[in-house]
């Protein structure tokens, strides 16, 4: 008797995407959008203000001291803490119930994410190792790709695109996200202490147990984080990494007749705060590079400032493209027949917009050397913009040959 052939279904790369996890997609690139461009002007109000002849009321403000941290430590262990929860919401919900979840469709944008983190590294150690004045311990600083930029400049030249690209863009940004978690956990840490990384974790056991009992009452939840965030700050690992922690034990699946996860209704609450507020308030305090006529031709022979920029130009460039093409081509997963390669390169151009958490890893790496922090942080905006402007001028063609 004769048997019907199986048709083999081919794995997309890039599925599409579709009902709820759509609207929550879009949702999201709404709030990072608004995010984007609010970072954008904290930017460009601090590189005014630290080239403006009120640069030392800035420097000055860096450094005031608020309570136990300065101002700068506020912005960056602080507010920074907040985007790294939500980072850790969105990299649960991806692995539980999105994306990361299925692995045939994770492949791909977990490939791209980790070649676009490994080669900007092997590029600025390549540079830095065979210099005289080499930093090779920079080497994190253009590992880390900045998504509410990204998706900012996505939004404003991209409207056409579909929308397969941009949930390509958002997953390959979760992955990178952790990666940076990762990074600034385990090389960025300095003078341990065991009893206050204790107490951090009980806190955060805390919140888990909470969460499985199905409390929802802030008043018990709020004094957990501060003391979560607080003894992480003291233990010696950055502050941040407690933000991620209780974001990876918030629960993201809904109970039977639940409307919403607790995960997506504080993340709903929280999204502004982060997009609109302390994104943007780091961005203030860490950006404001003083550019004088010798900091600029620094930029040109500083081994640290061209391995930055060749990393974050060229190395996530060529990493994120490379790591897709080389994973479709070489496993049963397609390129989603909505795109063309071409989409998939400009947006890997974006990638190299390694703003916020790049900034965060060049003010850890470099610590009390503040010229060199400042011609790292100077390089990252200067690959940042490059890339933005390069990308911008794929999209733009991209999104006009869609929309005819």
């Amino acid at each position: 008797m004769s048997q019907t052939p199986r048709i083999r279904q081919k794995k997309r790369a890039f599925p599409r995407i579709l009902g709820r996890e759509r609207a929550f997609l879009a949702d999201t690139l709404r709030a990072e959008t608004t995010g984007g461009l609010l970072l954008l002007g904290a930017a460009v109000i601090a590189l005014v203000w630290a080239n403006s002849p009120w640069q030392d009321a800035y420097h000055q403000l860096l450094e005031f001291d608020l309570g136990p941290l300065t101002v700068e430590a506020w912005a960056s262990d602080g507010a920074l803490t907040l985007f790294f929860y939500l980072a850790g919401v969105e990299l649960k919900r991806e692995f539980v119930v999105g994306t990361l979840s299925r692995v045939s469709e994770a492949v791909v944008p977990v490939a791209a994410a980790l070649a676009g983190m490994v080669l900007p590294a092997i590029i600025y150690l390549a540079i830095n190792l065979t210099a005289e004045d080499g930093r090779p311990h920079g080497w994190a600083v253009p590992t880390a790709t900045d998504i509410a930029f990204a998706l900012a400049v996505l939004a404003i030249v991209g409207s056409s695109l579909p929308s397969a690209l941009r949930a390509f863009l958002l997953t390959l940004a979760v992955v990178d996200d952790f990666g940076a978690i990762l990074v600034i956990a385990v090389f960025f840490s300095h003078g341990f202490h065991l009893l206050s990384l204790l107490a951090s974790a009980a806190l955060i056991a805390v919140w888990y147990v909470l969460q499985r009992r199905r409390v929802r009452t802030p008043f018990l939840y709020v004094p957990i984080a501060v003391g979560a965030w607080w003894f992480m700050h003291e233990s010696g690992i950055h502050a941040t990494i407690a933000g991620v922690a209780l974001g990876l034990v918030t629960r993201v699946v809904p109970d039977p007749g639940e409307e919403h996860a607790p995960a997506e209704r504080i993340e709903h609450r929280l999204r502004p705060w982060s997009a609109g507020v302390a994104v943007p308030v780091f961005a203030l305090f860490a950006a404001g590079v003083t550019l004088s006529g010798n900091a600029v031709r620094e930029l040109l022979t500083d081994p640290v400032a061209i391995g930055v920029v060749a990393g974050l130009l060229f190395g996530k460039m060529i990493g994120v493209f490379g790591g897709s093409w080389m994973t479709a081509r070489f496993t049963r997963a397609e390129l989603n027949s909505d795109l063309s390669w071409r989409d998939v390169g400009a947006v890997s151009v974006l990638a190299g917009i390694g703003f916020t958490v790049a900034l965060l890893i060049a003010g850890l790496a470099f610590g009390d050397d503040i010229a060199q922090v400042e011609r790292a942080k100077a390089a990252v905006l200067v690959a940042s913009v490059l890339s933005a402007l390069i990308a911008a001028g794929l999209l733009f063609r991209r999104n006009r040959a869609y929309a005819d």
